[in-house]
């Protein structure tokens, strides 16, 4: 059903105009008197055909169209304006101002069926692409969903393959990746932002793939040359994960290489100081950090909450950023929830 919206300060013609719309079928006309009240209706409502009448009072047939045209998402709607024989100045005006087509009085009522469908025609086929086009648009949403859900699950299984060689466990990176984005949130990074390093963090230690069992699995303290060898593991998942068109990966790497650098520059692998430091880097140092030492492994004890904490705020501005360090204790309530959420012998999925 077309909705026709007609315009005209004369009954006559106003009567005469919707009996020719209904004639066409498959056709609702409302009908207006009045210009400004004609409007403020097409502010709630999206007429498929606008028959404007020229002279009115308080607002012509062409500023009328010029408010119309104005008002959004109605650019492209059908609009047949009606004048005098004898004012050809006005069409051309009206053509040039956004009418589309336009008919003389008196009214042919051939000429009007004939203009009136045609302009139908036009907007039935407006309609049927921007309802194609609207649903490409979901099919590409969805299968886009697909695709980054797809990549989240094989960026969960990489850092997992590299937690598998490690005496870690999947809970930690779970664990880690949600304090850093209670940090990054912290710091009032946009959503997307935070989102990105809840992605990315996991794949910190990814370059552990590389690290031989020997130094990797190694219970005791390692020698300085089995130290320099694990330091490695950084430019490692770094020249991994570089080359991806994934804003994620892309992510991932930088953190990669950058979570071991320290604030007062005595980190690895590039001893960066300061603000230097990419700041996904500076986050995930912190939360990668504070899980380590609050996590029971076979080499070691759960550090108390309390002692991890003060490991932090020591750390302020020699090993970390004292920012992400004061976001980190201003979400603690989060973080004891993350805590809970991801326990050591259960990993649920981010």
């Amino acid at each position: 059903m077309h909705k026709v919206l007609i315009i005209d300060d004369s009954e006559i013609n106003l009567t005469l105009i919707r009996a020719l719309v209904l004639k066409l079928g498959e056709c609702e006309p409302v009908m207006f008197d009045h210009p400004l009240k004609a409007l403020e209706w097409c502010r709630g409502n999206v007429p498929d055909l606008v028959i404007v009448d020229y002279m009115m009072p308080e607002m012509d047939g062409l500023r009328f169209i010029a408010a119309f045209r104005a008002l959004h998402g109605r650019t492209e709607i059908p609009v047949l304006m009606i004048t005098a024989n004898d004012q050809k100045d006005v069409r051309y005006e009206a053509l040039l101002g956004g009418a589309n087509d336009f008919l003389t009085k008196p009214i042919d009522r051939i000429e009007f069926s004939a203009r009136v469908r045609n302009m139908l025609a036009l907007r039935t086929g407006q309609k049927f692409l921007a309802d194609r086009a609207a649903h490409l648009a979901g099919e590409v949403a969805e299968r886009t969903r697909d695709i980054r859900e797809r990549e989240r699950e094989l960026i969960f299984r990489i850092s997992r393959a590299a937690e598998f060689r490690d005496p870690e466990t999947g809970a930690h990176i779970q664990r880690m990746a949600h304090y850093s984005e209670i940090i990054a949130r912290g710091l009032d990074l946009d959503a997307a932002t935070c989102n990105l390093i809840l992605q990315a963090a996991p794949l910190h230690d990814v370059g552990k793939i590389g690290i031989r069992d020997h130094i990797l699995l190694k219970p005791g303290k390692l020698t300085p040359q089995e130290f320099d060898i694990m330091k490695q593991h950084a430019m490692l998942g770094y020249d991994l994960l570089k080359d991806s068109g994934s804003e994620i990966l892309q992510a991932g790497a930088e953190i990669a290489r950058s979570h071991h650098e320290k604030y007062d520059g005595s980190g690895y692998p590039r001893g960066l100081k300061g603000n230097a430091i990419p700041l996904f880097g500076r986050i995930v140092a912190v939360a990668d950090v504070f899980d380590a030492l609050t996590s029971e492994r076979p080499y070691k004890k759960a550090w108390p909450l309390d002692d991890a904490m003060r490991f932090l705020e020591e750390g302020r501005s020699t090993h970390f950023d004292p920012l992400c360090v004061e976001s980190f204790i201003a979400g603690w309530e989060e973080v004891l929830e993350v805590r809970q959420r991801f326990r050591d012998e259960e990993a649920p999925k981010i």
